[in-house]
């Protein structure tokens, strides 16, 4: 056996073991700096930190593995040198003050390590778990979603709170579903648009029900909804609104909107996107089902037998609680409510939705074509007025096109009416699907379409109501007869996004 003092510290002096110690050393300096300049100077970008709590992480484990490893290569080669006579593993003789050293120092190093890839891991998690992650690093895919949630009630809400909830199960199913994103996002091989709705969606009482207790429900809220009218002068409409929304649900005697929250109730959806439903199951408190089928397109009870039936939900009424979009008539009327464009300005309304509405290759081009389109019209139409309100049609140019800019993504194929919003019926069916007045049960009921069903009209001011006159029920701005009831409001609201004008020139 030979007794030349060998150094241990020549095992790791070889080029694998020193690339490892490089590796593991400019991750965690790479780590702690940037930990540092999000502490001290609020530095944020998605990309960087996925790369800094994702990937770094695996460089020091990566690194560590090398080190070790160049070194068991170097000292397998020296026990098959016949000279050599070494043990099959190393010997820690803490007498040895250079093998007590290398063991302090590798022990220490192991620690500090370890602890920056503990905080970065929980840093990795944290950021995982955050709108960015969500939002911004998927730009081009998320960007409509990310955008509707940064101007809607839910945007100091993070995503995951709704999308997956607490506890270990669903983290995981989300992780599990979010990798076959990932690979899209990846490969490049996303729809445009995002289908919808999202399948196997965590139950609202899993998500929703944490914040908004059913038990807390109030039974009315009165609400005033402002409108205008697209003619030359915006002509305000105002309509004042009991909304039954139902309080107590769970009680046998609940009434008001949140009554189905108190049943159960299930249906058959005729579509991906849930806007028909032909068939409706309720059990009542005693136990029994009623069954109520649209009388224009009968189920056979073989089409029922086979068909996926659905526990309502929440959302199957609040399915756009937070990624919300805006029809361009809506978006104008919120506008002239808070003062940011000039309602004085002829046709302002009817001039924005027709442009905004208009088809565009990109989010440039609309806004070129935006700015262009509202000077043009008054420099043409109305040149006094493009004289004197110069700064307010620039300002209401700015502002129609940040509309477009919330509403619309030709890169995603998306724009306001892209995903059907099922709350209140004006622009989708909504409550119609149901509430229609042609689901039938075999003993003749019908759910009815009666509209006091879920709301009571307080008042109403609008240009064809005299003033004074008291109004109880709705009145559609022209008269159209019996189609009022006959024709769901979206059949005609939905295609472009339109108010009534209800007279004016233009």
């Amino acid at each position: 056996m030979s007794k030349a003092k060998r150094g241990i510290f020549k095992y790791y002096m070889n080029p694998i073991s020193l690339i490892g110690m490089l590796i593991s050393a400019v991750s965690a300096l790479v780590i702690v700096l940037v930990l540092a300049l999000q502490a001290f100077m609020g530095v944020e970008n998605p990309y960087l930190e996925m790369f800094t709590y994702l990937a770094l992480p695996g460089g020091i484990i990566l690194g560590g593995v090398l080190t070790y490893l160049g070194a068991w290569r170097v000292r397998k080669q020296e026990r098959m040198h016949p000279d050599v006579e070494l043990p099959p593993l190393p010997r820690l003789d803490f007498n040895d003050p250079q093998k007590l050293r290398l063991t302090v120092f590798f022990a220490f190093a192991t620690v500090v390590f370890f602890a920056v890839i503990g905080v970065a891991s929980i840093k990795g998690f944290e950021f995982t778990e955050s709108p960015t992650f969500c939002g911004e690093l998927c730009h081009t895919v998320m960007q409509p979603e990310y955008t509707a949630w940064k101007n809607s009630p839910h945007a100091n809400v993070k995503c995951v709170e709704c999308h997956v909830g607490p506890g270990a199960a669903w983290y995981v199913k989300a992780k599990i579903s979010g990798m076959r994103q990932l690979w899209a996002v990846a490969t490049h091989s996303w729809p445009t648009p995002i289908h919808t709705p999202i399948e196997n969606l965590r139950p609202s009482r899993g998500t929703c029900e944490h914040c908004h207790w059913p038990q807390k429900f109030y039974a009315g809220r009165q609400k005033i909804f402002y409108h205008y009218a697209p003619n030359e002068t915006n002509t305000p409409r105002e309509i004042d609104m009991l909304i039954k929304i139902g309080g107590t649900p769970k009680t046998p005697n609940a009434m008001g909107i949140h009554w189905h929250i108190g049943r159960e109730v299930h249906f058959i959806a005729g579509d991906k996107q849930r806007l028909t439903i032909p068939y409706v199951a309720v059990k009542g408190a005693d136990g029994k089902i009623t069954e109520y089928m649209d009388s224009s397109k009968p189920l056979t009870r073989e089409e029922i037998g086979k068909a996926e039936k659905r526990l309502m939900d929440c959302t199957d009424c609040h399915n756009k609680p937070t990624h919300i979009y805006y029809s361009p008539g809506e978006e104008m009327d919120r506008n002239f409510a808070s003062n940011t464009i000039d309602r004085s300005l002829p046709f302002v309304k009817k001039v924005a939705v027709e442009l905004l509405e208009k088809p565009y290759t990109s989010t440039e081009e609309a806004v070129k074509a935006i700015d262009a389109g509202i000077k043009d019209y008054y420099a043409k139409n109305y040149p006094e007025v493009a004289s004197k309100k110069a700064d307010a049609i620039a300002q209401a140019s700015e502002r129609i096109q940040a509309i477009y800019k919330r509403n619309y993504f030709p890169k995603m194929k998306v724009k306001w009416n892209t995903y059907p919003n099922h709350i209140g019926h004006f622009y989708t069916p909504g409550c119609f699907r149901c509430h229609d007045g042609k689901h039938k049960s075999p003993e003749g009921r019908v759910i009815s379409k009666d509209c006091k069903l879920c709301h009571d009209v307080l008042k109403q001011t609008q240009e064809n109501i005299p003033a004074g006159q008291k109004v109880t029920d709705f009145v559609h701005p022209v008269d159209i007869g019996d189609e009022l009831f006959k024709t769901n409001c979206s059949e005609c609201h939905s295609a472009g996004g339109h108010d009534v004008a209800g007279g004016g020139k233009h």
